[in-house]
């Protein structure tokens, strides 16, 4: 092996002179390359609505999960024509009231697990649905609705616009009056 590398490099060597004479193969001229554009026109920004606020009563009867389902994509903003899903601007408020009378189907009150972990070896935590709502009104709605939005950064940002409030009374009666249609 070591002896036919050799060879091949005393024959390189002896190459460029032996055929220095002979003039290099000229290959025919292509058409020039055409440039990629490397800025892109894209549209200009769309103007931004003020957020609005949206008041919605859990007295009403509504599961859990179909409640879930209509205050999620309010909180995104897919409900208005400006939607970008990379923009947290466009989302509304959403106040929840009468959480202490959210309905379940079946017999999820009983059945139905949350569980956490402490950390801790052997730390795993569950709690019934109807432990949760004692405890806390409205936990078992703001797990629904955040189960619903993108597992992302501006998760934590639409949270914090979902206000929760076990009875009818809350603070934002002047936000909801000066704002649009409820949900």
């Amino acid at each position: 092996m070591l002896a036919l590398a050799r060879a091949r490099s005393s024959l390189c060597a002896a190459a460029p002179r032996a055929w220095a004479h002979v003039a290099p193969v000229r290959r025919p001229e292509a058409a020039p390359r055409r440039r990629l554009a490397t800025h892109v026109a894209s549209a200009p920004p769309r103007p931004i609505e003020p957020a609005q606020w949206h008041l919605v009563d859990c007295a009403e009867g509504v599961s859990v999960g179909r409640l879930a389902a209509r205050i999620a994509p309010v909180l995104r903003g897919k409900h208005k024509p400006q939607f970008e899903a990379h923009r947290h601007e466009h989302g509304d408020f959403v106040v929840v009231v009468n959480a202490d009378k959210l309905v379940f189907t079946g017999k999820k009150w009983a059945q139905k697990l949350y569980r956490h972990h402490t950390g801790y070896p052997g730390g795993l935590k569950e709690r019934t649905a109807k432990e949760m709502q004692r405890r806390k009104p409205g936990e078992v709605l703001r797990r629904a609705v955040l189960g619903m939005l993108p597992k992302n950064k501006l998760r934590q940002t639409f949270a914090t616009r979902l206000k929760i409030y076990a009875g009818k009374d809350h603070p934002h009666g002047a936000n909801i009056a000066g704002s649009g249609p409820r949900a």
